[in-house]
């Protein structure tokens, strides 16, 4: 049951220590799962929440989204490793970058991201890409799986176009989930949480949805229901 209740990442995207404690108790044991990234970065203590989280026993994401030369990328993963992190993010624009970080990972599990959940085909094209956001999805999915990758973060329109090109056991930790619908934010390529555990996901990534509910922990146990329903059956 509570690998089960894993399944609900939340982004724990806030700019300070305190607002993250806030969360973490906010939330008790209706979260299992933290991300956290760049906000908290800047606060000075990302390093001391991390391991408050894992003091509490909870797994955690880092989720950074590192891109820069191999070596450099290999290097950070290596010093990453060292904390008990489960899952790291690259971008999976570059096999060798993605080689050099999967060689380097020691226990975490490294996930390629492929294209963020707020870009469409026209933002794709702006960047010279003529593929859809479809193809470009399972094109670097593949290239994330080749280079030594654990899985790929991908909005859950594209999970069960994965899941077919990749293994089972290669995650999909989906991102862009609206519970209620789309909000009309700037995430454009989203999907409600029972479609994405169906199209193939793992893991999904919710933030908003849970923050700005008039009562979070409530929402959290929601969606956890809705995850039992369709992946404890």
């Amino acid at each position: 049951m509570t690998e089960l209740r894993e399944r609900l990442i939340f982004a724990l995207d806030v700019p300070t220590a305190d607002e993250a404690r806030q969360w973490i108790g906010r939330l008790g044991e209706a979260v299992q799962f933290y991300k956290i990234g760049m906000e908290l970065l800047t606060s000075g203590d990302y390093f001391r929440v991390l391991d408050e989280l894992a003091a509490a026993g909870k797994r955690i994401f880092v989720d950074l989204k590192f891109h820069d030369v191999p070596a450099t990328v290999g290097h950070t993963i290596k010093g990453l490793s060292r904390y008990p992190v489960d899952f790291c993010t690259i971008h999976g624009q570059q096999r060798a970058m993605m080689q050099a970080a999967a060689e380097n990972k020691g226990k975490i599990r490294l996930l390629a991201v492929t294209v963020l959940t707020s870009m469409d085909a026209e933002d794709l094209r702006d960047q010279g890409i003529q593929r859809s956001p479809a193809e470009q999805v399972v094109q670097r999915a593949q290239a994330a799986r080749d280079s030594g990758c654990d899985g790929v973060i991908a909005s859950g329109q594209e999970a069960a176009l994965i899941r077919a090109a990749t293994a089972d056991d290669f995650l999909i930790v989906c991102p862009g989930i609206r519970p209620a619908g789309p909000a009309g934010d700037d995430q454009k390529r989203t999907v409600d949480v029972p479609t994405a555990f169906t199209n193939g996901a793992h893991y999904i990534v919710v933030g908003r949805p849970i923050r700005q509910a008039p009562d979070p922990r409530t929402e959290a146990e929601r969606i956890q229901a809705q995850i039992a329903a369709v992946v404890g059956k």
